[in-house]
């Protein structure tokens, strides 16, 4: 038997550790990183650092809550209730600044599923289950029209939400494809995580970007990473970091993906440390 407890502890260590491995890879195109502030005047590296550790207790709950549950309205908006008020604690922990909304619901999702499961299914089951939840309507959503919801109205895209309910497409057939072909190709981690964002940021209609730069800046960040893809050159990054400055592009909604790909990777070594060890105990160290 697994322990509700133990996994929620463990969950939500891996959902934290993965924000702080998403906000440490450096460099990052027009994002926050150990280098500088990418586009953002009003974030830090410190203050994102912040952001993530205060999270913590939001994931537990989200994993105690989900724990032999299965998807349904009541899961959907209890795990909406915690995170409305995980974000209460993120803007009380950055003073009022946006750090990890998007992040808090992609991981949430996913966290809720592995919880569902017990962390002993495998990264595309827990896609599909994420996505099972995304599709109940939370009935207590306050009507807020966000950055977000103002570039899918205006350019006709989807955003956050519906990339959950369709199971994650992007991190299925792109991000986390890519991290596990260029490990086994002999990648360092750091640097597989770097293609994987930039698949992401190829292939995202990235609501952040379109947002800040409208669809021309959308196309510029795209058609940029897909060279840097192509070509397998990854020393261009500062100067693509450069130019994303330039142009106030952020793909932020290509980290909060990269974020739940490096989640799921991690849900993946937990299950396999687990079956290892054979122990009524979860760990992942």
């Amino acid at each position: 038997m697994v322990d509700s407890h133990q996994l929620s502890m463990a969950l939500a260590d891996l959902a934290v550790e993965s924000l702080i491995e998403e906000l440490s890879l450096t460099p990052k195109p027009g994002l926050v990183d150990q280098n500088d502030q990418g586009s953002h005047r009003d974030l830090t590296y410190s203050i994102m650092m912040t952001s993530a550790i205060s999270l913590h207790e939001t994931f537990y709950q989200m994993a105690k809550v989900s724990f032999s549950e299965e998807p349904s309205q009541y899961l959907r908006e209890k795990i909406g209730e915690i995170g409305r008020a995980g974000e209460k604690v993120m803007y009380e922990a950055t003073n009022g600044v946006n750090t990890h909304k998007g992040a808090i619901w992609s991981l949430g999702l996913l966290t809720a599923a592995a919880s569902i499961h017990k962390g002993q299914v495998d990264e595309t089951r827990l896609c599909f289950t994420a996505g099972e939840i995304a599709k109940f309507e939370d009935r207590f959503i306050p009507n807020q029209l966000t950055n977000g919801i103002k570039a899918i109205q205006k350019y006709k895209v989807h955003g956050a939400k519906r990339e959950a309910q369709m199971a994650f497409p992007h991190i299925r057939q792109f991000s986390l494809p890519i991290l596990k072909s260029k490990l086994l190709n002999g990648c360092s981690y750091e640097t597989a995580k770097i293609y994987s964002l930039l698949a992401l940021i190829a292939n995202l209609d990235d609501t952040c970007v379109l947002h800040r730069g409208g669809m021309e800046g959308l196309l510029f960040s795209k058609q940029y990473a897909q060279r840097l893809l192509d070509a397998e050159n990854l020393e261009e990054l500062p100067k693509m970091n450069d130019d994303f400055i330039i142009r106030n592009l952020s793909p932020g909604g290509s980290a909060d993906l990269l974020a739940a790909t490096i989640y799921l990777y991690k849900l993946a070594q937990l299950k396999i440390i687990y079956e290892e060890n054979n122990v009524n105990e979860v760990s992942f160290k």
